[in-house]
């Protein structure tokens, strides 16, 4: 079993064109053209039944205390946890990828409600959520990819896991607003074999070389 994204390699840089963030110059940070990467995926294991895509970022910040601040800059030793970019399920062992900017093609106030997938496959709601749950303009539903967008003023790089796992469920058993966790939870067990390919991506201009 393989995963391959065409627009970078494993532990290299997510570009700009994939990231619901970019740098700006004057305001720290501006919209980015958000569109979903585009994946292939092959030789399945003998019993897959059903594919589950997830894109965790597993730097984040454990407290926003600091986060976005000026003057300030995130510690590299502040506890991190998992934040959920992408969340789908059922995706049929017919379907062998994702077309680039075929799930998310730009930014979407309130959250993409209905956002295309492959035809069986099912799609849960990304942590911008809860991130975006206290802002008037921004809060609602975010179904399937939204990419990057870490803090500016973080001194760690983030790392975005795109991981497939091949199971043997012909349903996954979440419904509704379905969250990563979930899903984790669902499919322990039921795991045959997974991949993924790690990009990664910074709004910190020092980080980036800016």
């Amino acid at each position: 079993m393989y995963l391959r994204i065409e627009e970078f390699e494993d532990q290299h840089s997510i570009p700009g064109d994939f990231a619901f963030g970019v740098i700006d110059a004057k305001e720290h940070v501006r919209l980015g053209a958000n569109r979903n990467p585009t994946l292939e995926w092959n030789a399945l294991p003998a019993g897959t039944r059903s594919l589950i895509l997830l894109c965790v970022d597993v730097d984040v910040p454990g407290k926003a205390d600091d986060v976005n601040q000026e003057g300030r800059e995130i510690p590299p030793e502040l506890p991190r946890t998992d934040f959920y970019h992408w969340v789908m399920v059922d995706i049929p062992p017919s379907v062998h990828g994702i077309a680039g900017g075929f799930c998310s093609d730009g930014v979407t106030t309130g959250g993409k409600h209905q956002p295309p997938g492959p035809e069986g496959s099912r799609q849960g709601i990304n942590d911008f959520t809860s991130w975006f749950a206290g802002d008037e303009k921004m809060t609602g539903d975010y179904f399937g990819y939204d990419g990057p967008c870490p803090p500016w003023n973080d001194s760690l790089l983030h790392h975005y896991h795109f991981v497939l796992y091949a199971t043997d469920l012909a349903r996954c058993a979440v419904d509704a607003k379905f969250t990563g966790g979930d899903v984790r939870a669902a499919i322990e067990g039921h795991i045959i074999e997974e991949v993924r390919v790690t990009g990664i991506y910074t709004l910190n201009p020092r980080l980036a070389g800016r």
